[in-house]
């Protein structure tokens, strides 16, 4: 593999990121403002989508905040990618030092700002082992903060979850949590749910669920294609609507990932993400091929 080509597809899938919207999403809001009943929305999702036009214009960031920055790498046999870590790192701190990325990455106690978005944990990495992959792929994204300060994770007994009441529980908690969460999230938002595992693994889901899948695919299991399809219309009948301020669309899309659990527990996390969904890939193949993905 030729180590300068992968470390220049990263940086450019990091500048990527942060410079456009995944096209998925931005068909998505195209959507929402076609069918927006309410003036106030319209001219919101009117200014969204002028905004990236403006950025990928100017190339300019979509938005003054980079997020939290998480990278998921999914690798098969005999092609481990050991240089992952540093060439991120590196992309990060060149993608804050063009100014694509405002530094924002600080310490959790002291707030001490090294001033190139990352630190203790950051990039965060999370990897994937899948026997016989032939390929390595990196998916990076950017997922704002301000939207999770709507955030919530519950430990439900799985009496408190209803499961015999066709999830009465589960669906009572996220549409609690979508109101709660009011125009904190910069809708509209996509709500990744993590049901399973322990309260790390339910948490994990429901950010990989929201920041990696496409959010105009449909879940390949029946009950859970279902389930994302009945509480993303139900959170829309709520009128939040764009930026909180009232109308059809608050919810772009709801996605489900979960994990198998203990009998005594139904762990679900609620992950918003907010319209500004920045995503970027790339897939390099054991021949040193490099292709973009999403």
């Amino acid at each position: 593999m030729d180590n300068q080509l992968i470390k220049d597809a990263i940086h450019d899938a990091v500048i990527r990121a942060v410079t456009e919207i995944s096209a998925d999403v931005k068909t998505l809001v195209q959507d929402a403002l076609a069918h927006e009943t309410n003036e106030t929305a319209k001219s919101m999702l009117s200014s969204m989508l002028e905004n990236l036009d403006i950025a990928k214009a100017q190339d300019k960031a979509v938005c003054q905040s980079p997020g939290y920055p998480t990278t998921w790498i999914s690798y098969g046999d005999g092609n481990f990618p050991t240089f992952a870590q540093d060439v991120i790192m590196d992309a990060l701190g060149e993608a804050t030092q063009k100014g694509y990325l405002r530094p924002s990455i600080v310490d959790p106690l002291t707030r001490h700002n090294p001033g190139n978005n990352t630190g203790e944990g950051v990039p965060n990495i999370e990897y994937q082992y899948h026997p016989g992959q032939e390929y390595v792929d990196m998916i990076i994204s950017f997922k704002g903060c301000g939207a999770e300060l709507g955030n919530a994770m519950k430990i439900f007994t799985t009496a408190a979850l209803k499961l015999d009441k066709d999830f009465e529980g589960l669906k009572r908690f996220v549409l609690e949590t979508a109101i709660n969460a009011g125009g904190k999230p910069c809708p509209p938002f996509g709500i990744g749910i993590g049901i399973g595992g322990q309260m790390d693994i339910a948490s994990k889901l429901s950010r990989e669920a929201i920041s990696t899948r496409s959010w105009n695919d449909e879940n390949p299991n029946p009950m859970l294609a279902r389930l994302e399809k009945e509480l993303k219309e139900n959170i829309n009948a709520l009128g939040l609507g764009a930026a909180g301020t009232g109308g059809d669309t608050v919810c772009l899309a709801v996605k489900i990932r979960t994990a198998a659990t203990h009998t005594a527990i139904a762990p679900v996390a609620i992950n918003f993400h907010c319209w500004v969904a920045r995503r970027a890939g790339i897939r390099i193949y054991n021949d040193g091929r490099i292709e973009k993905l999403l």
